[in-house]
């Protein structure tokens, strides 16, 4: 695995507007943030330049997040959609009716919603933003999506079957989805390079870099940014690796109970767990009572309350 050491991409200054840095986008997993009961706030980091990291009040009701090149995206328990950052391109003016999605992606400028829409509720995507080369013309059938990724300059689909659809510009590979295109449950769009994630808990990245953690098993969600790329572990802590010089990659202590990922061209988000109720002995702030927690007890029942009053795990005399 390469660590969050600082390196400076070779490939810069080569598209509109003197992007000086790639882009960055990811989707969030649909499928664990949409089945999960839980809804959280939102952890930021990184630059701030033009206040992709200043969430909007109230913090509170996210399911799902997605970091673009300058702007942020965040999907709301209701199917509404808050956008907040840079807009110079539309990239944060979601459609009307801001309703109705399940999932969110936000590229360099342009931004995509998967919806529910009709009778049978049938998956289509939105799109909205800058389109100069072609991100946001949705290949037909529009139809049949699960999940959506929104890179810098192009756009991925998750279809049911566990296919990938790419469409936009492809100058470093990044819509060459590599054989077998089957088995994927998510994607992630960045800058140049692209990940997927298998079934098996397993990435696999395209594009430019295109580099994989080690060991690489038991992520749970995907997320590639500018020249990074993020991996949430089962156990609800989170894997950077990648260009670090602005911190995008030094996730904030402690570790864990994370239940999403976001990476940007140079920032990156997260949401952590937010227990409705608070539980007797859930030490780790898991939501649950469970064999991590009984550990932790056995592990420190000589902890004096009286000595430390603080510690969760000390024990009453």
């Amino acid at each position: 695995m390469r660590a969050c050491n600082v390196f400076y991409p070779p490939h810069t200054g080569r598209i509109k507007k003197n992007l000086s840095l790639l882009t960055a986008v990811a989707a969030v997993c649909l499928l664990c943030i949409a089945q999960s009961s839980f809804a959280g706030s939102i952890v930021a980091w990184g630059a701030n330049d033009l206040g992709q990291c200043n969430i909007p009040s109230p913090n509170s009701g996210f399911i799902a997040i997605s970091a673009g090149g300058r702007h942020s995206l965040a999907l709301k328990s209701d199917g509404s959609i808050v956008g907040w950052g840079s807009n110079s391109d539309g990239q944060c003016n979601i459609p009307s009716p801001n309703s109705g999605f399940i999932a969110i992606a936000a590229g360099w400028y342009h931004s995509l919603g998967l919806k529910q829409t009709g009778f049978f509720k049938i998956n289509t995507i939105v799109a909205w933003g800058w389109n100069e080369f072609g991100q946001c013309n949705i290949p037909s059938p529009n139809s049949g999506f699960i999940s959506i990724a929104a890179g810098e300059l192009y756009s991925l689909g998750l279809k049911q079957d566990g296919s990938i659809v790419a469409w936009g510009s492809n100058r470093d590979g990044q819509c060459n989805i590599p054989s077998p295109n089957s088995g994927f449950i998510a994607i992630s769009a960045g800058g140049g390079h692209s990940l997927g994630l298998k079934q098996d808990g397993s990435i696999v990245a395209w594009g430019y870099p295109s580099d994989i953690p080690s060991p690489n098993s038991g992520f749970i969600a995907i997320s590639a940014g500018g020249d990074h790329s993020l991996g949430l572990k089962q156990d609800g802590s989170i894997v950077a690796w990648g260009y670090n010089y602005y911190g995008q990659c030094n996730i904030p202590s402690p570790n864990s109970g994370f239940i999403a990922i976001a990476a940007g061209s140079r920032h990156s988000l997260a949401i952590k767990r937010v227990c409705q109720y608070k539980l007797t002995g859930d030490l780790d702030d898991n939501c649950r009572v469970d064999f991590y927690d009984f550990a932790s007890m056995a592990g420190n029942w000589l902890i004096d309350c009286d000595i430390e009053p603080n510690n969760p795990a000390c024990v009453a005399k």
